[in-house]
């Protein structure tokens, strides 16, 4: 007679056990009286195993925003970058920016430097977020010295499912206004471990095309330390 136990829904290879009908080689087993609970107890132990081997093949626990934005807590240098249309070329300035979460899950300050050349010097720029997990916004609320405060509500969401908190692309779309003209605001966010790149996008809401049109490009990568 000849048994053959698998395991492949375990995730154990396959495993076949022959069993001869005048009992179990002794050489391997010792000696087996009864041999059907010596079965048992090795079809036990395959399942012991299995079990052990099932974390390695769970699924990744799922990320949400909160815990994608909450990663980016630290410092970060690159560049602010602008598009040049007729050269078709991008042109950067120096930026070192700070993200610090308050504490609550929900609620962020990030602090830009913008190195503006020797006329201008630093612009400091610093933003409040509040992230409304139920509604799917982001509050941002910017503060720049000369200016007035500038106040978006941007709905926030992946672009694709996110690998982990450090591998993911976010897109955040609001209403607002862009060379005076009101306008379709989209940033659309892309983080590869140490290194983040930020996209802004406006799409004109007074004329009859959809249109997005590239303005300007942050790249920045993680500061040790």
């Amino acid at each position: 007679m000849l048994v053959a136990v698998a395991f492949v829904a375990f995730g154990v290879p396959y495993c076949r056990m022959a069993v001869h009908a005048k009992g179990i080689d002794v050489r391997h087993y010792g000696h087996q009286p009864n041999k059907d609970s010596h079965i048992m107890r090795v079809i036990a132990s395959l399942l012991i195993l299995a079990a052990a081997a099932a974390p390695a093949f769970a699924q990744p626990a799922s990320v949400d925003i909160a815990a994608a934005r909450a990663a980016l807590t630290g410092t970060w240098s690159g560049k602010l970058e602008y598009l040049d249309y007729g050269a078709n070329k991008w042109f950067g300035i120096p930026v070192k920016t700070q993200i610090e979460d308050q504490g609550d899950d929900v609620t962020m300050i990030r602090k830009s430097d913008f190195d503006d050349g020797p006329k201008v010097g630093n612009v400091r720029i610093t933003s409040v977020e509040l992230l409304d997990p139920a509604a799917g916004t982001v509050a941002t609320a910017a503060f720049r010295k000369g200016r007035s405060v500038e106040i978006f509500t941007y709905a926030v969401r992946f672009d694709g499912a996110p690998a982990d908190v450090t591998h993911w692309t976010m897109v955040e779309d609001a209403l607002g206004k862009d060379d005076d003209r009101p306008a379709k605001l989209r940033l659309t966010t892309t983080r590869d471990g140490d290194s983040i790149e930020t996209v802004k996008q406006i799409d004109f809401q007074d004329d009859d095309k959809a249109e997005w049109i590239t303005r300007n490009r942050t790249r920045l990568s993680r500061i040790a330390g």
